[in-house]
Formats: structure tokens, sequence, C-alpha cells
């Protein structure tokens, strides 16, 4: 088997493959969670309130314990338990079936009024009387590049292979012997699974080109005051809040990379190859309007680093992991949407499953389901 893309999906996937006991040749043109890759840079939120969308909190909730023994095989620390917050509102839909959810599934969480709030973050300042918390402790943050790194060097350890090569987008019907690197060489196997993130549309324009979206985002990282503890764990735990139609999410201060500040709505159309990975003037300004809006101790916190990734969107957040429709040995496995890292693991079990056993497809999942207009409806 071959697997094209080493990011979360993809290298989840050529783990689960190799520990099936398939022969596992897992392939980047870049380098496993790579500048470029959606699955690069410095973190990531694991948390389990999806509104409504049980399937992706059970998803994230065995993607969590896969993480977990990730950490204690390798004996690195890639997971941070610091806590996730939603920021809720009384009456608001997403809110509440968020909260019936994790009920539902017996996830761990506490209800905290605005005065606990309050009380609890003095830091941060909680947008009305009409809000409450909803914190998940158990949930926190996977740091992302280093994560994909040791998922990658387990694949190694297990005789899993790994090359760094530009894979050219196959082509014709049925059944697909071999894909050709852009040097010239071909690479045969019996299956191949392209799990190339942004770079699908690239690889089968034809029938994703229309199906995904990359997208531009930035997320910025601010340096807290000298000596200041209280936007570290666990004074402060990640936190999220969809009621606020920007979308605004942060991290606290991971590892002294700074406080991490981001906004989970679509930028603008973007290139993974060519796209200009420098920070707008626009994105500063209203991100240091919100922190002292929020955040008030951090108004004048230094910018000391920041991101422009990407998105890949399918038409409503969903994933798309599904059998290639013309190519019978292909699949195909993204659509991330800007929550796919967490759930790596989860997305791996699944397609094995079909691959190996013939598991039932998820219609959520399948290609028939994406459609060619967005509207988000998975957050």
């Amino acid at each position: 088997m071959a697997v094209i893309g080493a990011g979360s999906f993809g290298s989840w996937i050529a783990w689960r493959m190799r520990s099936a006991g398939r022969s596992v040749l897992l392939i980047d043109a870049w380098g496993a969670g790579h500048s470029r890759s959606s699955s690069g840079g410095e973190s990531r939120i694991i948390r389990m309130g999806y509104g409504g969308d049980e399937i992706y909190t059970r998803m994230a909730r065995r993607s969590l314990a896969e993480w977990k023994d990730l950490c204690e095989r390798t004996g690195e620390s890639l997971f941070h338990c610091t806590g996730v917050l939603w920021m809720a509102r009384s009456g608001d839909p997403y809110s509440e079936s968020t909260r019936r959810t994790l009920e539902r599934v017996n996830v761990p969480i506490e209800i905290l009024s605005a005065p606990e709030l309050a009380e609890r973050y003095p830091q941060m300042r909680v947008p009305d009387s009409g809000s409450f918390g909803i914190l998940e402790p158990e949930s926190g943050a996977l740091i992302a590049r280093r994560a994909i790194a040791a998922v990658v060097r387990d694949l190694i350890r297990r005789g899993g292979e790994y090359i760094t090569a530009a894979v050219m987008p196959p082509s014709g019907r049925g059944r697909l012997g071999f894909v050709e690197t852009r040097d010239g060489k071909r690479i045969s196997a019996d299956t191949f699974v392209f799990a190339c993130g942004p770079w699908l549309p690239k690889m089968f324009p034809d029938i994703l080109g229309e199906r995904i979206w990359p997208t531009r985002q930035e997320v910025l990282f601010f340096a807290p005051p000298a000596g200041e503890r209280r936007f570290s764990p666990p004074e402060l735990p990640i936190w999220i809040d969809f009621t606020d139609p920007r979308g605004p999410y942060g991290f606290p201060d991971l590892e002294g990379r700074g406080c991490k500040l981001a906004f989970d709505r679509h930028g603008a159309p973007f290139d993974p190859d060519s796209g200009d990975r420098a920070v707008s003037a626009e994105s500063v300004v209203e991100a240091r309007a919100f922190l002292a809006e929020r955040l008030p101790l951090l108004r004048d916190a230094p910018l000391t680093e920041f991101r422009v990734c990407q998105y890949e969107n399918t038409s409503n957040g969903d994933f798309l992991i599904d059998a290639h429709p013309e190519l019978t040995n292909v699949w195909l496995a993204g659509g991330g949407s800007g929550h796919g890292f967490k759930h790596g693991p989860a997305v791996a079990s699944h397609i094995s499953g079909r691959i190996l056993s013939g598991a039932a497809a998820e219609p959520r999942f399948c290609l028939s389901a994406k459609g060619a207009v967005q509207s988000r409806t998975v957050y």
C-alpha cells in the first residue's frame, strides 16, 4: 500500500495499516508536518464539543485515547491537558446542543455561570450575563508538527517505510498500477490512499476541483507580560466562542510560544503552493481589538509569531473518506475543513475498516455527499 500525504490523516492511515500487517509506504512532497501542510504549525485543539454532531464527538474521544497512547509509546509530551472552555450563551442552539451531546455521550463537563467564569478566569472578560461556560476538563492541545513526526517515527519502528517525493496526479480508469514522481520514478502498490489535504483538488481536479476549497487562515501568537502566569495552564484553558460571529478561539501560552489567537471563519481562496504566507496588517488590528475587548492584559502584547495556513473545506465541513469513483484501488481521505487534525486516529480506523474488511461507509463522508456550493454546518 502507498499513502500519499503525511499529515494527520495520512500518517495515521499508514500507521494503522502497518499495525494491521500491511506493507506500507508513506510519501510526502516536503516532509511530515511541513510548514505548508494543514497539519503543520505548533498546536491544535482536541475537543469533544461539536454541537449536535455526535459522530465527531465520538471520533474525537476515540482519537484522544490513541494520541495519549502514542505519547506513552514514544515517551514524548505531545498532549497538554489544558481543558477546553466553550463560551456559551443561554438560548443559543449550538451551545445548547453541545451541552446535550456531551452529556448524552458521558463526556465529563463542568457548567460555569457568568459570575463563576469571571471569578475563575479574571484575565478574561465574559461577554454578558446571558453567557455561561462549558468546560471539558480532559480535553486540550496537541503539539501538531511534533505529533505528526512522532506518528511517522513510530510507523518506521513498526516496519513501515517513509520517503520524501512529489507524486504526480494519476490518470485513467480501472486499476491504478503505479504513481509517478516528479523526477520520473514509478511507485507500484496494490492500494493507494491519497491524503493530500489542500492538494487533493490538484491531484483530482475532475472530481474534487469543485468539491474541496482551500482557504487562507491566519493564526497569531502574542507574548504575555513577563512573569505573568495567568495566561498559562492551568490558570487559562483553551477557549472557544462560537456565539461570537467572528468565531474567536485561543490557546494559553504553551511551551513558551505565546498566547495563540485565531478566528474560525473561512478566509479567501488560497493556493497551497503559491499563496502569500505573510500575515496581513488588518488581521493584526482585528486581533488587538479583540484582545482589548476580551483579554485586556494582552491588548499591547508583542506579536511574537504568526502562521498563514489553510483549511481544505468541503461543502458543509464533513470529511471526505471514500473510494475513488473511477480508479478501483484508489481511496481519498481529506476535507479536514479546519477541524480534522484531532481526528487522525479515528479517520484511519474508518478507512482501514473499509479497505481491509469491507466495513460500511459513513454516508456523511462519501464523495456523493459533497456539494459544489459551500454551506458550512460542521464546526
